[in-house]
């Protein structure tokens, strides 16, 4: 009975917690995507910054007390600008997508609105952890032995 306990709960378990992507699958699913220079963003861009802003996990949230906004997923989306919270005041949903889409483990939704955030002026300068972790880097090893 004890074994049968401790298996469910092992399965509950596995069933709630995010994903977090390997390295070479998230470089995968995004060139598929179409992420590889997209706007001029390349791909080493865009897994660093993942890296940086969720440690490529999709269900990483935090909150700003500053503005009062929070970042989701594994592109860290923030909710003042790009989604829908029903919390954050003055939001403006540019994504036109609930800030919940963002945490899914089918991150599609995360691709296209990060998308949409880097055909703002600002572009991939949108991201504090890009300025801060990326920007005149070599981020060659964000996709090496990845077979793209």
């Amino acid at each position: 009975m004890k074994a049968l306990l401790a298996l469910g709960f092992l399965l509950l378990s596995a069933s709630v917690q995010a994903k977090v992507y390997e390295r070479c699958e998230l470089v995968r699913i995004l060139k598929i995507s179409g992420m590889s220079n997209y706007n001029g963003v390349s791909l080493e861009d865009w897994m660093c910054t993942a890296q940086h802003e969720s440690n490529f996990d999709t269900e990483a949230i935090n909150y700003n007390s500053t503005d009062q906004s929070t970042d989701y997923g594994i592109f860290q989306i923030n909710s003042r600008y790009w989604c829908n919270d029903n919390k954050t005041p003055r939001a403006v949903n540019a994504c036109g997508i609930p800030c919940s889409a963002l945490l899914q483990d089918d991150i599609t939704q995360a691709i296209q609105c990060a998308k949409r955030i880097v055909r703002d002026p600002q572009g991939i300068r949108a991201w504090v952890a890009w300025r801060t972790h990326c920007q005149n880097r070599d981020l060659s090893g964000y996709i090496r032995n990845c077979g793209v």
